[in-house]
């Protein structure tokens, strides 16, 4: 089924509801400006295309005018996101895209963001940040606002310009430095019924995907971490894409799907207690760049030597934890504070060596010298013979053998072990036995949360509950990409010769190429035509401009608007219209001029 024909249901569902004649411009009257040529920096399709189909420009790194027909794209959506957002009982407001850093003092996440925050100071020395999102002002807000439990649950959203100071603005609209998002904040004083955070948060996850089915994009919905936002549960909404920038692992038996940083293992076997097979060796090794050149110099695979991470402890005295895996393996930062309990961060080399870490040569007997907790994942446990630190700058060992050199601890089970690592194609699923994990690519478009009393707690938004004790409210956070979605569609929906639009979503739903529009009656018989369509609610660009008919069709290929009519002296003579949708192959067929409107339906359904 075309894309277009597979929108026809949801589309005919929503026009029903709110009958609408749609628009006729002409492109002279508009501004398209094509081009032949891809900026030099573009590497992505919907980058390269954008630009050349005429839909954005580039004003500074990462900032970029939206042009006529990025603009109707980007209100279509939006008008999407609304429809959704109020049916599932959200109110739209607007705050300000400037805040005073103060409102950071308490949640800290102006040291979070780091550098991606944008921040200056006004005439009077007041420091300012620019929203990447907006959960201390609504926070904040909701500190004076809400007095009761009464005024439980609640949900606002708004739809708004966003800005992150990327270090290397990239791919256009995907990873761009101010950007439009729609943000929603739900406030709550419990966590199950009607009134709970649960309840909303699973109708923010039907309302998204009721959003993404009718932009009619191919999506998934993945269990992921919540990263600087915070907060217990999360979904990210991916658009599967060959070229997307992210990796999902998916189980093709059960259905399970996450991202790379929360994707759980499934049962792997491992055991302490293989023997030795080789004595300890020291090799010096200096100088060398990481696992790869260790590894080489030592003759031995990534896979048989043993990465060790040192950990810092948040807020503890025993604040030492490392963390081992497989040379060929990444730690996963997550697990290993899910592990030990506690939220753990990279320890600063300075601190770590001072403590006495050999940072770059840890090895897991580090363990008799320093206190610490020490957590391997079950991968790094499966050879009686490894390759790890020497615990001395420059420094490597081979021979190492965890029930020879470790035995103690072991003894003492202090020694945990966890999938602290992140997950790959091939490991086994967590949720069907004997099943592999697969990956695929795709494109974050959405992203909800649940924040739980992370904010409130922080920034002391508290009420009185029903028992008149006061408690702190609880909170979830729901965000989409609206920018980021009309990239995303274009690097899921494209060929060689431009944007394939579906039709929910693409400026307009018709085009007419009329060619030798001076010559008499050929403007009438393109208008006529177009009126028909508009009555029946599509939206229609008319290429009146006098130009050769071969870069008229390229320029329809490339702006990617899903139906296409060609008006010509020649068409009007024989009572007949060329017609042909942009997701089909092959040339336009010609048909007789009083079925255009027929074809058009027959491929969309009447949009009114």
């Amino acid at each position: 089924m075309s894309t277009i024909n597979a929108q026809s249901d949801q589309q005919s569902r929503h026009a029903a509801l709110s009958p609408t004649t749609g628009c006729v411009h002409n492109w002279t009257q508009t501004l398209v400006p094509t081009t032949r040529d891809a900026p030099a920096d573009a590497e992505t399709p919907s980058h390269i295309f954008l630009v050349r189909a005429g839909y954005i420009r580039q004003v500074g790194a990462g900032i970029y005018n939206y042009l006529p027909l990025a603009w109707r794209t980007l209100r279509k959506i939006s008008e999407i996101v609304r429809e959704e957002m109020d049916a599932a009982g959200a109110s739209e407001f607007l705050m300000p895209a400037m805040m005073p850093i103060e409102l950071y003092k308490d949640t800290k996440r102006d040291e979070n963001y780091g550098d991606l925050l944008f921040t200056f100071e006004d005439r009077h020395g007041r420091r300012t940040a620019l929203g990447p999102t907006h959960e201390e002002v609504i926070t904040d807000l909701m500190c004076g606002a809400v007095t009761s439990y009464k005024q439980f649950p609640l949900n606002l959203y708004q739809i708004q310009s966003k800005f992150r100071d990327e270090f290397r603005p990239r791919a256009g609209l995907l990873r761009c430095r101010e950007f439009i998002m729609k943000d929603a904040y739900s406030f709550h004083l419990e966590l199950d019924g009607e009134a709970g955070l649960n309840h909303t948060y699973d109708k923010m996850y039907q309302a998204y995907t009721n959003i993404f089915t009718r932009c009619g994009l191919d999506f998934s919905a993945v269990e992921a971490e919540a990263g600087p936002i915070g907060g217990s549960a999360s979904h990210e909404f991916m658009v599967n894409c060959a070229n997307g920038e992210d990796t999902i692992l998916v189980c093709p038996e059960s259905g399970y799907a996450a991202n790379v940083e929360k994707a759980e293992i499934g049962q792997r076997n491992w055991s302490f207690d293989l023997a030795p097979t080789t004595e300890i060796t020291k090799h010096h090794t200096p100088d060398m760049p990481g696992i790869e050149g260790v590894a080489e110099h030592l003759g031995v695979q990534p896979s048989e030597m043993l990465k060790s991470i040192v950990f810092r402890r948040v807020g503890t005295e025993a604040k030492w934890v490392v963390a081992v895996v497989r040379g060929d393996h990444d730690v996963n930062e997550a697990k290993v504070r899910d592990a030990v309990g506690t939220e753990v961060e990279l320890a600063p080399e300075a601190e770590a060596t001072k403590a006495g870490f050999s940072i770059g040569y840890v090895s897991p007997r580090t363990f008799d010298s320093i206190k610490m907790t020490l957590v391997v994942d079950p991968d790094a446990l499966n050879a009686p013979s490894w390759a790890t630190g020497a615990d001395e700058k420059d420094h490597h060992i081979t021979g190492f053998n965890w029930s020879r050199d470790m035995a103690n601890a072991i003894a003492a089970e202090k020694v945990k072990v966890a999938d602290i690592r992140n997950a790959e194609a091939g490991d086994p699923s967590p949720r069907a036995e004997g099943a592999k994990l697969e990956a695929r690519r795709g494109i974050e478009v959405g992203h909800i949360f649940k924040l739980g009393t992370k904010y409130s707690s922080a920034m002391g938004l508290s009420v009185l509950n029903k028992q008149q004790k006061k408690q702190d409210v609880i909170m979830g956070c729901y965000g989409i990409g609206v920018s980021r979605t009309l990239s995303a569609c274009i690097e899921s929906a494209h060929d060689d010769n431009g944007i394939i639009w579906p039709l929910a979503i693409a400026p307009y739903h018709a085009q007419i190429v009329v060619i030798r529009p001076d010559d008499e009656g050929v403007m009438d018989e393109a208008n006529k035509l177009a009126s028909e369509l508009a009555q029946q609610g599509f939206d229609v660009l008319i290429d009146d401009r006098d130009d050769r008919p071969g870069p008229k069709f390229k320029d329809a290929d490339l702006v990617g608007i899903p139906l296409r009519f060609i008006i010509s002296p020649k068409t009007i003579e024989a009572n007949q219209v060329e017609f042909k949708a942009r997701s089909d192959e092959g040339k336009a067929e010609l048909i007789a001029r009083d079925k255009a409107l027929h074809a058009a339906i027959a491929k969309c359904g009447s949009l009114n």
